[in-house]
């Protein structure tokens, strides 16, 4: 079926997420070393990120009791990971609510912190995605106004038409607003090759923001294209939902995200670079 509608991620997929996310690093250690008294790198955070770097795959981001994204999918992911992690190995912060506040409280105190560091062809691929007339559309975790900021920078032609849809808070496993039959078709998980633990499918928020991408546009999930560089928060649900995906490859995408794709047949694709969504759109 034709492509009529194209939805992206954005950190990540358009912007390089080791870059930008340099300096939330670097803030988000030096305030829990604050928090804790005494420097997390001199405490073992090398040995412990090191460590969940090699780990199994299993390991990731847990909202609400469960798994939803990988531990190193990102650097924000990571320096969470490796905090908690640091915080069990130092026997502190062991009171899971406080510790939960703490870190949510020092993340988005370093995300105010981050950059911005598009990939070399991201304007390129905007604006020939925005050539083709088709109705293109961002959904991100990241606050709408950030987003919106970033994009009007780099101005590519035909930016007027790149609606920003923030704060679809992809992670949260969910019922959608209103339940219908196509989000009620979807499994509660999936198991994937080479993942020891299911992935979770019913993400209601971002169910939500492309219901209303599909309404507005008079578009479907059999005629959307959906882009993202984390398998799990991005396209597993879209991919469950009908919609064809493409992974921008990251550098350490993990085995089961390419398993996971290969196993969409001609529904899916994987590729380091953005230009690979352009063939896609001609079928």
């Amino acid at each position: 079926m034709a492509i009529r509608c194209v939805v992206l991620d954005f950190d990540g997929t358009f912007t390089d997420a080791a870059a930008e996310g340099a300096p939330f690093v670097q803030h988000f250690r030096r305030r829990l070393s604050e928090e804790l008294g005494r420097d997390v790198m001199e405490a073992g955070w090398a040995d412990v990120e090191a460590g969940v770097l090699a780990s199994n795959e299993e390991h990731g981001w847990e909202v609400g009791g469960r798994i939803v994204a990988p531990a190193t999918a990102d650097p924000y992911l990571l320096a969470n990971f490796v905090a908690r992690r640091l915080c069990d190995r130092l026997g502190v912060m062991q009171d899971k609510a406080e510790r939960a506040a703490l870190l949510d409280k020092l993340y988005r105190e370093a995300y105010a912190q981050v950059g911005m560091a598009f990939k070399p062809e991201a304007k390129e691929v905007l604006e020939a995605l925005l050539e083709t007339g088709l109705p293109v559309h961002v959904v991100t975790n990241a606050h709408t106004a950030t987003v919106e900021a970033k994009l009007t920078k780099l101005a590519p032609r035909g930016r007027e038409r790149l609606r920003v849809s923030g704060d679809a808070r992809k992670f949260l496993i969910e019922p959608a607003s209103t339940e219908d039959a196509i989000f009620g078709a979807v499994p509660e998980t999936m198991q994937v090759a080479a993942l020891v633990r299911p992935v979770h499918l019913r993400r209601g928020r971002y169910y939500d923001a492309l219901r209303r991408i599909w309404n507005e546009t008079d578009t479907s999930p059999e005629t959307t294209l959906v882009a993202g560089d984390i398998y799990e928060l991005d396209l597993a649900m879209p991919a469950a939902l009908g919609a064809s995906v493409q992974l921008v490859q990251r550098a350490n995408t993990l085995e089961y995200e390419r398993r996971a794709i290969a196993a969409l047949g001609s529904r899916g694709g994987m590729d380091p670079s953005l230009r690979a969504i352009l063939p896609r759109l001609r079928g």
